[in-house]
């Protein structure tokens, strides 16, 4: 199997030659991660997803891949294209099914474009980039998105691409001896506010603590999978991740898994789910089944920047959207995505639309700036 081909799936790829283009162990594009979700039962037609992974093989040699997918809808992507879609179809198209490069469910900057070291990486990224544009217009399809880029990614698509930014909140560390530390940065008011929800927290009556995913039995698993799918429930959203999947990154993640909870006793009553690759770690799922004024935040992310300061981390990424991050120390952060638009008017279209959103985009960065957190800005 030489050259560029597209597969259903990573069962016929060895991990250990996917993971080795990984760069700083991501875990979002690991194969114990993407291979979990097509056998875990969180990949599916009827959501809108079908793997469709390109793969470079010279000599018989993995040299470059894509996380790749044929997508029904534009469900679990954080990129959201809603708005083209409507208007496509508007005009007599088919927006759907398009070509979606990503991790899914997971709105986390990193690679997409994987190459292996001491390869000619940009060159391995071009093709990989002009492969999926063949390959969409071979198959007849509206599009190409290749979502939460890499810095380093961006130059291989050229310009029939059209760039896409927008802000998530990220935590960075500036060398914190510990949480006190981080404190004495940010304006009084600030502090005061997180020293009080931090208390609010801790007299509840209920055991917090952050324990690595090698530590949890199935049980807890399951307990910590109910308030996933509780959240989710709450929300009218669908939970599309599996108990089999939860259960899959435990055995194969080990501690680069954490989950900070609450227990009453022996029954965990709220929980955050977070990952960790090279020097950050990840916020990706909450669940309560009880109000505790406070616990979110400890959980969600006062746990999580004990953990980076502890560990030595550089940043924490707690998730997609929220304002509210701000006042806790979570600063504005560019991400990247680039989208391939086969018609060309259509595409002329969609980068006007880019434009405008672009301004308000920047206003509104300009604005949350204005309200920093820090006492130094």
């Amino acid at each position: 199997m030489n050259g560029i081909r597209f597969l259903d799936g990573l069962a016929g790829i060895a991990s250990s030659d996917w993971d080795a283009m990984v760069p700083d162990g991501n875990p979002f594009v690991s194969h114990a991660f993407l291979h979990g979700m097509e056998t875990s039962g969180c990949l599916r037609e009827d959501y809108g997803w079908r793997a469709c992974h390109v793969v470079l093989v010279e000599d018989g040699r993995l040299l470059a891949a894509a996380p790749t997918y044929l997508k029904g809808n534009s469900h679990g992507e954080f990129v959201f294209d809603w708005s083209w879609a409507a208007a496509w179809e508007r005009a007599g198209g088919d927006y759907y099914p398009k070509l979606l490069v990503a991790s899914p469910y997971s709105p986390v900057s990193g690679p997409r474009l994987l190459v292996r070291p001491g390869e000619d990486a940009p060159a391995l990224r071009r093709r990989l980039v002009a492969a999926l544009v063949d390959e969409a217009d071979r198959l007849g399809l509206s599009s190409v998105h290749a979502n939460f880029l890499r810095d380093d990614e961006r130059d291989a698509f050229d310009a029939r691409w059209l760039a896409r930014s927008d802000y998530q909140f990220h935590w960075h560390n500036r060398g914190y001896g510990d949480f006190a530390e981080f404190l004495a940065a940010l304006t009084a008011k600030k502090r005061k506010n997180i020293r009080q929800e931090r208390a609010h927290a801790q007299a509840a009556g209920l055991t917090l603590d952050m324990r690595g995913g090698d530590t949890l039995d199935d049980d807890a698993w399951a307990q910590i999978h109910a308030l996933y799918e509780l959240t989710f429930d709450m929300k009218g959203n669908h939970a599309a991740l599996t108990l089999p999947f939860f259960r899959h990154l435990g055995r194969t993640m080990g501690a680069n898994v954490q989950v900070a909870m609450a227990r009453d006793e022996d029954r965990i009553v709220a929980m955050a789910l977070f990952l960790r690759g090279g020097d950050t770690l990840y916020g990706r799922y909450w669940g309560a089944q009880v109000e505790v004024s406070g616990l979110h935040f400890e959980l969600c992310y006062y746990r999580g920047i004990d953990y980076a300061i502890r560990e030595g981390l550089a940043r924490f990424e707690p998730g997609a959207q929220g304002e509210h991050k701000l006042a806790r120390g979570f600063l504005p952060s560019l991400t990247h995505s680039r989208h391939y638009i086969a018609h060309e008017g259509f595409r002329q279209a969609v980068a006007d639309a880019l434009v405008h959103e672009a301004r308000h985009r920047e206003a509104y960065r300009a604005e949350l700036l204005t309200h920093s957190p820090y006492a130094e800005r």
